[in-house]
């Protein structure tokens, strides 16, 4: 496919994690690259903008439910952090009191870096093991496209443990994106033939 025919596509799903929009998918996903590029951002930025959600395509592709697509992201092989939304929801998890998984570092090592975590599977990791092997986008741009949904680290603050010097530079990138996935929702509706 390309970028617009994915784009198309991705608009037939209606993103059941997302009930504080009632924007299509495309609409969406203009609405933060136009945002990004009406305050002046790089052009890699405003692509970046463009593309974030389209690893959602992948619930075309034997998905079992949104459930396995879409939704904020955690690392697994570590115990659950307070700073996930419904926490308590993990305890029904056999990682929950798992002898290793259930520790506060599980299988990772204080400074490893967010590179050598694993997250949950879903949008987020998709697309960006596509754009890693298949784009010229910056770092910054891979770290907006894999964390944004990561959002106990970009906004409670949990697995900074993890972090080495290079998620100092992607936490920051993350959060310069954040307002455009998010706070550009109650921008103007942008007319989609026209940006077409």
């Amino acid at each position: 496919m390309t970028i617009w025919q994915a784009m198309e596509k991705l608009n037939t799903l209606i993103d059941e994690s997302d009930p504080d929009t009632s924007l299509s998918q495309i609409e969406h996903l203009l609405q933060s690259a136009e945002a990004i590029r009406r305050d002046g951002k790089p052009r890699w930025f405003q692509l970046t903008g463009l593309v974030h959600d389209l690893g959602k395509l992948l619930f075309f592709f034997d998905a079992q439910g949104q459930w396995d697509v879409v939704g904020d992201t955690f690392p697994v092989g570590c115990a659950f952090d307070e700073g996930i939304i419904y926490p308590d929801t993990f305890k029904g998890n056999p990682d929950h009191d798992h002898e290793i998984y259930g520790t506060k570092h599980g299988i990772y090592s204080p400074g490893c870096g967010l590179d050598n975590v694993m997250l949950s599977y879903g949008h987020d990791e998709y697309l960006h093991g596509i754009l890693k092997e298949q784009s010229t986008l910056p770092d910054e741009a891979l770290a907006m496209i894999r964390y944004h949904s990561f959002y106990p680290w970009h906004s409670a603050g949990a697995y900074t443990w993890m972090m080495n010097d290079k998620d100092k530079k992607a936490l920051e990138a993350v959060r310069a994106f954040n307002p455009y996935d998010l706070y550009s929702k109650s921008d103007e509706v942008p007319k989609v033939e026209d940006l077409k």
